[in-house]
Order: C-alpha cells, then sequence, then structure tokens
C-alpha cells in the first residue's frame, strides 16, 4: 500500500494530462479552484478555465450550452451544490438532452469532517442516481481516479463523479484496468459479500483480514460504477455467498444500498444489510471521529457480516 493521497489531488494531476490530450476539454468551477485541484489546470490552459464563483447553478447551465456547442465541460464544486443547489439544472438541461457533461465531486458525504452538515453531501448518489441518463461512479483509490476519469471523457453523455475530501491509500496496482460499469472483485471469498464504494472499500479489506483470523472468507466487491449497476458480478456474489453487506458513506436510502437491495428483492432475495447513514443527517467533527459515531469502522464492517451470515444460517 502507498502513502494516503487525496483523490481531488490526483485528480487534478490527471486533468493536466488529459487536457494535452484532448483540446475540446473546458474546466468549470465555483471559486474554490484550490479545493478542488483544478488550479494548475488554470494556469496551464487559462483560455480552457472559467471561474463562476459562488453561482453553481448558472456554471451547470452554461456547461449544458458549451456540451451543446461541441466542448467537454468538467464541472467541478463542492458534491452538496451540485447535487442540491443545481440539481434543477443538471435534471433538466443536462441530463435530459443527453449532453456531454462531466459533474465532478469533491467532498462526497461524512468526509468533510468539520464543516458540517451545510457540506456534508450524503444524499447526492440518491439523487444523481434518480436522473435519468446519468451515470454516477465513486472511485475508491488514485488508481482508479486516473483510469475511471478517462473513462468518463471518453464516455458520450452526462457522468456525476464523486470523491471524498480525505487522503486514502492505494487499493490497485498501477497497472489495474478498471471500467464503467464493471464492479472488481478485489478479494475473493465463500461467506459474505462486502459490495462497497469510495472510502469505503478499503475499510472492507480492513474487515475482511480481520474477519479471516476467526475463519470467516469475505469478498470485497468495489461497485464504483453505482449507475449502471453491474447486474453480472451482483448476481455472480449472491449466489455464492447468499449474503450481501453494502457500504456507502451516504445515507443508505437511494445510494448504492438502496440500489442493491432494490436488484436482490427483484432478482434474487437473499439476507443484505447497508452500512451507512440510517436516515439521519451527520454531525461536525473530524472524519475518522464522525466514522466510529456512525458505525462505520473495520470491526462494525465484522459485526454487520457475522449478522448477516446468522440470517443466511437461519434461512
Amino acid at each position: 500500500m502507498s502513502d494516503r493521497v487525496a483523490l481531488r489531488k490526483i485528480y487534478g494531476q490527471s486533468l493536466l494530462t488529459l487536457g494535452e490530450m484532448y483540446p475540446n476539454i473546458v474546466v468549470l468551477d465555483a471559486d474554490i479552484s484550490k479545493s478542488t485541484s483544478t488550479c494548475d489546470f488554470a494556469k496551464k490552459f487559462p483560455e480552457r478555465f472559467f471561474n463562476f464563483g459562488v453561482a453553481e447553478q448558472n456554471m451547470l447551465g452554461v456547461a449544458a450550452g458549451l456540451a451543446a456547442s461541441g466542448k467537454i465541460p468538467l464541472v467541478n464544486t463542492y458534491s452538496i451544490f451540485a447535487s442540491l443547489k443545481a440539481c434543477e439544472q443538471i435534471r433538466t438541461s443536462i441530463a435530459y438532452p443527453k449532453l456531454n457533461v462531466k459533474i465532478v465531486a469533491t467532498h462526497g458525504g461524512l468526509d468533510v469532517g468539520k464543516d458540517g452538515v451545510t457540506h456534508q453531501a450524503i444524499e447526492d448518489i440518491a439523487i444523481m442516481r434518480a436522473i435519468p441518463n446519468m451515470v454516477v461512479i465513486a472511485p475508491a483509490d488514485e488508481v482508479s481516479v486516473r483510469r475511471l476519469l478517462k473513462a468518463v471523457i471518453d464516455y458520450k453523455g452526462p457522468v456525476f463523479l464523486r470523491y471524498g475530501r480525505s487522503p486514502v491509500p492505494r487499493v490497485y496496482k498501477e497497472d489495474q484496468d478498471i471500467e464503467i460499469g464493471k464492479a472488481l472483485i478485489i478479494r475473493d471469498g465463500s461467506d459474505v459479500t462486502f459490495i462497497a464504494i469510495g472510502v469505503m472499500v478499503n475499510i472492507a479489506l480492513k474487515a475482511a483480514k480481520l474477519m479471516a483470523k476467526e475463519g470467516i472468507s469475505a469478498r470485497i466487491v468495489d461497485m464504483h460504477t453505482i449507475k449502471p449497476l453491474d447486474e453480472e458480478i451482483l448476481l455472480k456474489s449472491a449466489e455464492e455467498t447468499k449474503a450481501i453487506v453494502t457500504a456507502e458513506d451516504h445515507t443508505v436510502n437511494g445510494g448504492l444500498g438502496g440500489a442493491v437491495a432494490e436488484w436482490l428483492g427483484e432478482h434474487y432475495p437473499i439476507p443484505i444489510e447497508r452500512i451507512g447513514l440510517k436516515d439521519t443527517f451527520g454531525e461536525s467533527g473530524l472524519s475518522e471521529d464522525l466514522f466510529k459515531h456512525y458505525h462505520f469502522t473495520e470491526k462494525d464492517f465484522v459485526e454487520v457480516a457475522k449478522r448477516v451470515i446468522k440470517r443466511k444460517q437461519g434461512r
């Protein structure tokens, strides 16, 4: 494992390379280019960078026009402002005509820490997942950011790319192939499957190692693309382990847990438990303290996994 790195920094570095490869890329920001790491792109390609100030709705509307003119706009802001403040513009001006706009949303979930409820995007995945034509992606580490960002730019249509604020460890080797809509089994197991996104993937890996010491075999699936869901891997894991635990830094209502539960309920009903916020807002505090408070630690993952395994065995 490498040292921890903030995914927004990897995103900013990747933009410089991709900006040279794709002359039609334009970058839009809402006066937080240091936080979104688009400031280096602004210096290298000043004629292709636009700062809209605190005017996210206007920024998304302009992005629609740029896309209609043949550009590839990457719109950058905090996830809370993209998904809530500018939701109408995303829905009607971008998703409805299926324009080629990429919404890159940082500071998702409780991972913003001390900024509290006003900046904690805990509903963003659910909102974006509910919008027709929208692809929803949440990378787990620096390698997946680089691979998926390139794939997002190559994809023709609207995409919501979401990650957290804090540095995270590397999960994948540099040569890992990662595609939109294709989940990855990063650890095999037979007793239970963790289906996780973002920062929760690494926590699930830690939990699997703890469980292995007790003789429990846990599979880990990185479902980096929440929409479209990889139904093939979901069915394979359901059939082979007969127990599922989803994990997301987000409310369980309508997010990854909702998507998986909906699909299993219709196609392969088995015991499922969902790790995430349970119909509650977050509080202000350090991210690590909030993760403990809301039961997002590897020990909590182990407890939930044991519970779902017990349910499976009681069927």
